[in-house]
């Protein structure tokens, strides 16, 4: 039996991929053989198809979304460090309080990359707006059958219309953030298992 950093060996660049995303190497560990199990065939990338065959993500409504948030740029294949850079969004953001270094790029866990993160799930068309049409699309899946579109229309246009404070009939990134800013992001968007 080997210590667990020997295991981490089999991950390549582990040190560059820890520093980027924070992750612990127990936890890249826990990652990697996750990424693995979803790698079936053994073919050292996954695909939109391994993806979904995540329960989790089957049953989301916006399960599609978020895998086409692993793939950017019509990309097919997904590496470990493409996986867990995604997952990163998700970690828990540490309770220590120290300063970070401003040369230091944000880390993929902050407030505002959880935001970019959530923003990009609306923007369909990745235009750097959500339009009313992907506020109701997004919506719609959200909330399926189970009110009627009338009042699904209505919902939309009272949420678009409370975040655009531009008043151009589309929500920007940076009224998103405004709109959100008294949500605890931090904590809805974290999965405690990814520390």
């Amino acid at each position: 039996m080997g210590s667990r950093g020997s295991h981490a060996a089999l991950i390549p660049d582990v040190d560059s991929i820890r520093r980027e995303t924070g992750f612990s190497q127990a936890s890249l560990l826990r990652l990697y053989h996750r990424f693995r199990a979803l790698d079936r065939n053994k073919k050292g990338y996954l695909s939109r198809t391994d993806l979904q065959q995540i329960g989790a993500l089957a049953v989301n409504p916006l399960g599609d979304r978020i895998i086409d948030s692993f793939f950017p740029d019509g990309s097919q294949r997904l590496d470990f460090s493409g996986f867990v850079r995604v997952l990163a969004h998700f970690r828990p953001i540490d309770d220590d309080t120290g300063v970070r270094d401003p040369k230091q790029p944000e880390p993929l866990n902050s407030r505002m990359n959880k935001l970019r993160f959530a923003f990009q799930l609306y923007d369909l068309d990745q235009d750097g707006k959500i339009s009313r049409h992907e506020m109701l699309q997004v919506l719609r899946l959200m909330v399926g059958v189970q009110v009627t579109e009338e009042q699904l229309e209505s919902i939309t246009d009272r949420t678009v219309q409370e975040a655009d404070e531009d008043g151009d009939g589309a929500v920007s990134f940076l009224e998103f953030t405004k709109s959100l800013e008294k949500m605890d992001i931090e904590q809805k968007m974290s999965i405690r298992i990814l520390k």
